[in-house]
């Protein structure tokens, strides 16, 4: 629990490594990031002394880290609708709609996602820090579906260890420009910030390692319906993926420029224009349930606007 004292000492295997590194595997669900910020702050010792976040660790070196208490939220609860998928003593599972952002930051002060779940569940997990109490993973602001909230510490915990370790199975439904060749894939590219727009991600030789598989679920003229399961988890991942493809997303307006033109319907055309956001659904995401130990299984149904554009698609193909 947050606040506690830790007392770690190095392992024989673990001679060698970063300070950050270590903690973060530790198992208690830290993250390098914030082992910077306690070490920074004189919360984490190393034989007696305060240590440092970049310091090579020998075998039987005695660490100590004291994490801050988690502070009170301040977000505000508000009364927002949310479609819960399945709810437990440890887990909620909601099917986020597009247009809605996780957390409050600028720009988005209020009506976020955390502020629906601090009105629904007022003893969320902590551990995600002042703003994003009990998010464990995130979805882009027009992105849908299934999102995974840790109601207690000990989930919060087991799942960030998850996704850390890649034992979690996501899968992404997505709607795209043109029909790729064959039935599946793999973008195998590393991603990282554009070299001249540092607002967007790109696939660049200094990025990190980035990995996407892909299948073609259903083609239309035009277009297709892409299963996805991306393996690592960059910021913005797939849309870079299908878009280094040659196969960006439906709506994206980051990405996708204007190929809705390259549409031989007319209809078809102007549905793809004015579609709202980037067609990308998190359609289903297996997990190992933090307490009972077992597979599981969650999935959202496709929204509205996706179901709509693959009838017209089917209807003139």
């Amino acid at each position: 629990m947050s606040g506690d004292r830790f007392v770690l000492e190095v392992p024989a295997e673990s001679e060698g490594l970063r300070l950050d590194r270590f903690l973060a595997g530790c198992g208690q669900g830290w993250s390098r990031s914030q082992v910077a910020r306690w070490a920074q702050a004189g919360l984490v010792w190393r034989n007696g002394v305060p240590a440092k976040p970049a310091q090579f660790l020998k075998a039987g070196d005695i660490i100590v880290v004291t994490p801050p208490p988690v502070q009170p939220a301040t977000v505000e609860p508000q009364p927002i609708p949310l479609a819960v998928l399945y709810e437990d003593r440890d887990l909620l599972v909601i099917n986020k709609p597009a247009g809605i952002v996780i957390h409050p930051a600028a720009g988005n002060p209020d009506g976020t996602l955390v502020n629906a779940l601090l009105a629904y569940c007022r003893d969320l997990s902590g551990i995600g820090g002042v703003e994003r109490p009990g998010i464990v993973h995130r979805l882009d602001k027009d992105t849908s579906g299934v999102l995974l909230v840790a109601k207690n510490d000990a989930a919060h915990r087991a799942l960030e260890l998850a996704f850390r370790w890649r034992t979690t199975d996501k899968r992404y439904l997505a709607v795209v420009y043109g029909v790729p060749k064959g039935e599946e894939g793999v973008v195998d590219a590393p991603i990282g910030r554009h070299p001249s727009d540092r607002k967007r991600m790109a696939v660049v030789k200094e990025g990190r390692p980035s990995r996407t598989l892909w299948w073609v679920r259903e083609r239309f003229a035009g277009l297709a319906l892409l299963e996805c399961r991306p393996i690592t988890g960059r910021t913005h991942q797939i849309r870079v993926h299908l878009a280094h493809l040659g196969h960006a997303l439906v709506g994206d307006p980051v990405y996708a420029g204007r190929q809705w033109r390259e549409l031989s319907s007319k209809a078809l055309q102007e549905a793809c224009r004015a579609f709202p956001r980037q067609a990308l659904h998190a359609w289903r995401i297996t997990i190992r349930h933090p307490s009972r130990g077992e597979l599981v299984t969650f999935e959202a149904p496709l929204p509205s606007d996706v179901q709509e554009l693959l009838s017209l698609a089917r209807s003139v193909s």
